[in-house]
């Protein structure tokens, strides 16, 4: 089976997942709704493996660029700006324009953020970062006056859905005798979108910046010493990472139909940050997949705790059953679970589940037995430049 089959078939699989899940007596239209916000969380970690994976620069405020998308999204399609005063009439902007806009906007901040961050590295551009996540959802928390942009910690309701045509994604519809509901319609935008942005960041991986990227990540110094211009390289990388997240933001907005500052805390951009370790940084596939992991195990772990939380308050005596039931919460298993698996993914697999193999090299190439592929890469380079030496000495006259 060829490439192309594969991708194909996995394609149709993808199309078809929605409808078979929403079919399904024990998952329905809830699990579809986790299967759009998974696809959401794929576009943002692909959006912050250009800065980490491409260009090593530690983001931690990434979930900053994905509430200006989904904020502006607010203000230009919903009555919020006319009931405020600020406006004369409701905005109703197309989706066609806003999504672009909310693009370009978040590109700006991203450039914007990277330019006074330039000679930091490591944990000191971490920091810097977080705060500038930190930031954006303290102002969205506090610009309800003196005049009311924001609507503070209420946050803005009544956004307008997506339409293709006149065709609004909240409508339900048929395709061949199946119903298509409001959340696979999402579900579908989402993916094709998705793809679009999976071609994109493969383009750039192999672009000439997307080398400059890499280069930058595994020696500065050298990097700059072979003439590459670090500063744009940089800024350039932090506005593309960006601009995923702002997209991605926008497309949260129309999908949820309400945003509020608690949906753009710390912990989105740890939760981001998490996908790509575990992934893998700069492999697409293994971002995409550590993406879908981390969306979905939750839900599923949500639903387990759920199921044998009552059977263990029942059967255990010796502990109060308050104290129990704060145990087996839901949500704090999830956080101790989280922490337990990247320990182990950092112990035995620091490279992440799929990395990429340039980055797998850059990781073991101190080894004293590096793998494989490293171990095959070397020796064909030694053997390439002992063929080529002559000729490059009759060339070039060094060694003479």
């Amino acid at each position: 089976m060829n490439k192309t089959t594969k991708y194909g078939l996995l394609l149709l699989l993808l199309i078809a997942l929605p409808f078979i899940v929403n079919a399904t007596p024990f998952l329905g239209p809830t699990w579809v709704r986790i299967l759009g916000y998974a696809m959401l969380y794929v576009m943002l970690a692909l959006g912050l493996n250009i800065v980490i994976g491409y260009a090593g620069l530690l983001d931690m405020g990434y979930i900053g660029f994905y509430a200006l998308g989904a904020y502006l999204y607010a203000l230009l399609s919903s009555p919020h700006l006319a009931e405020s005063g600020l406006v004369a009439a409701a905005l109703d902007w197309p989706f066609w324009v806003i999504i672009p806009l909310c693009a370009i906007v978040a590109g700006v901040a991203g450039a914007l953020l990277g330019a006074p961050t330039l000679k930091l590295r490591g944990d000191y551009l971490a920091i810097v970062t977080l705060g500038f996540g930190e930031i954006i959802r303290i102002f969205m928390n506090n610009l309800d006056r003196p005049f009311n942009l924001t609507n503070g910690p209420q946050g803005i309701n009544n956004i307008n859905p997506l339409h293709l045509g006149d065709h609004s994604l909240k409508n339900t519809w048929s395709l061949f005798g199946l119903e298509v509901t409001p959340v696979i319609n999402y579900y579908l935008v989402f993916l094709a979108i998705v793809i679009f942005v999976i071609f994109l960041s493969s383009r750039l991986e192999n672009s000439r910046i997307g080398r400059a990227w890499m280069a930058l990540r595994e020696d500065e110094i050298a990097a700059e010493a072979m003439g590459l211009n670090k500063r744009n390289i940089k800024l350039l990388a932090f506005g593309m990472g960006a601009t995923f997240g702002g997209v991605s933001g926008s497309l949260f907005a129309s999908y949820q139909g309400f945003v509020s500052p608690e949906s753009f805390v710390l912990m989105e951009s740890v939760m981001v940050l998490a996908m790509v370790v575990l992934g893998g940084m700069g492999s697409i596939t293994g971002v995409v997949i550590g993406a879908v992991i981390l969306s979905v195990m939750p839900e599923l772990f949500r639903d387990l705790v759920n199921a044998i939380q009552p059977v263990l308050v029942n059967n255990i005596t010796f502990i109060s059953e308050d104290t129990l039931r704060n145990v087996l919460d839901a949500s704090t298993l999830r956080m101790l679970v989280f922490g337990f698996a990247m320990v182990l993914v950092m112990r035995y697999r620091p490279e992440g589940l799929f990395p990429s193999t340039r980055r797998r090299q850059e990781l073991h190439d101190k080894d004293d037995e590096p793998f494989d592929s490293a171990h095959y890469v070397k020796e064909s380079s030694h053997a390439k430049i002992s063929a080529d030496e002559p000729d490059n000495r009759d060339t070039t006259g060094e060694g003479r």
